[in-house]
């Protein structure tokens, strides 16, 4: 990368301009832009420009031709936001939690992003009268215990607007646990500043934040001082990150990213197996080599730095783990078990008393 901006890149002309891609790419990457929302924050700019391998941050950003086609399974709705969503803003899945989305806008658009036919700058924010049915929606349900801020990304509204989210969330008994997923850390770390604290903590419920990372090159300086902020403010943290080829499909870059984020006080969540989201083939790891993965993080890491591997199941029937098995049974009630070097040992059960 030539040179980092004080703006966001959201053109194919920017990215030429920023040394991101090369002449020749422009006429494809303008039929990806009329599809796909664009955007490379300064601080993810800084992040590329200062990585010693910037590919894995380069391809999480940057579109690419190769978006253009859309394999066989890919479908616009992958995980079935639209067929669980009563009211607009809300997605409810499972009985005691539903998605509030209160914008579609992000800081940085992810190129695999599982809801990126929704997702842009034209989508907007929920008007006040969308929010306030979803609010309704939230209170006359009170099998709903927590509720997840996600969409778009919460956090690039004005911390007036989450300080009252919030207000109003706090004020529903049911209600137990509030949950916001973000990556406004990583693409605008300023953007953690004592408001937006003070917004997080004005309310009684316990807020947990969830940060979206899929390499350990994202966490820089910066970052890490934004996820201080939180931590030291009494707010817990999270990590999501999401299975890619190219950018984090080792043993080692995962290893390297699960670390890093348990050093910043940041617990590894989920890892997910990459959804059917149109244009994503290019990311797509083979199942059995995410659960080899997995299974090689076992003996290699504490389990404080464990994610749980997991599988949205297409069309919307929620999430299932996928980790990988240790454990067989064999005949006489003997069973096998493989310990973390890949040996493998009976194990007898013992007797029922």
């Amino acid at each position: 990368m030539d040179t980092v901006t004080k703006r966001t890149l959201r053109t194919p002309e920017d990215l030429l301009g920023a040394g991101l891609i090369a002449p020749e790419q422009i006429a494809s990457l303008v039929l990806v832009a009329e599809r796909y929302a664009t955007a490379v924050s300064p601080a993810v700019q800084e992040v590329m420009s200062r990585s010693a391998n910037p590919d894995p941050i380069v391809r999480q950003f940057v579109p690419s031709a190769e978006e253009l086609r859309t394999a066989p399974e890919e479908m616009s709705d992958p995980i079935g936001d639209h067929d669980h969503s009563p009211v607009k803003g809300i997605v409810h899945r499972y009985p005691d939690r539903v998605l509030l989305m209160p914008t579609l806008v992000c800081p940085v658009y992810c190129r695999f992003c599982f809801r990126r036919e929704a997702v842009g700058p034209e989508s907007g924010a929920l008007t006040t009268a969308q929010l306030g049915a979803a609010l309704s929606y939230i209170r006359k349900t009170p099998s709903i215990w927590e509720v997840i801020l996600t969409g778009g990304d919460p956090l690039i509204l004005s911390a007036r607007r989450i300080s009252e989210i919030l207000a109003a969330l706090d004020d529903i008994p049911h209600v137990k646990i509030i949950r916001i997923h973000t990556r406004i850390p990583i693409a605008t770390p300023h953007s953690i500043n004592a408001e937006l604290i003070s917004a997080l903590k004005s309310i009684s419920k316990p807020v947990f934040v969830a940060i979206h990372c899929n390499h350990a090159s994202e966490l820089s300086p910066k970052v890490a001082e934004a996820c201080a902020r939180f931590v030291d403010a009494g707010i817990p943290l999270l990590s999501q990150t999401v299975l890619l080829k190219d950018v984090n499909d080792s043993v080692e870059s995962l290893e390297s990213l699960m670390r890093a984020l348990v050093a910043l006080r940041i617990k590894p969540y989920y890892l997910h197996q990459l959804d059917f989201a149109p244009g994503t083939s290019h990311f797509r790891v083979p199942l059995e080599k995410g659960q080899t993965l997995v299974k090689s993080l076992r003996g290699r890491l504490s389990g404080l730095a464990q994610p749980t591997y997991m599988l949205d199941i297409p069309g919307g029937a929620g999430k299932v783990p996928l980790t990988p098995g240790h454990i067989n049974e064999t005949e006489h009630g003997v069973t096998s078990v493989e310990s973390i070097d890949g040996t493998v040992r009976p194990y007898r059960p013992p007797a029922p008393h």
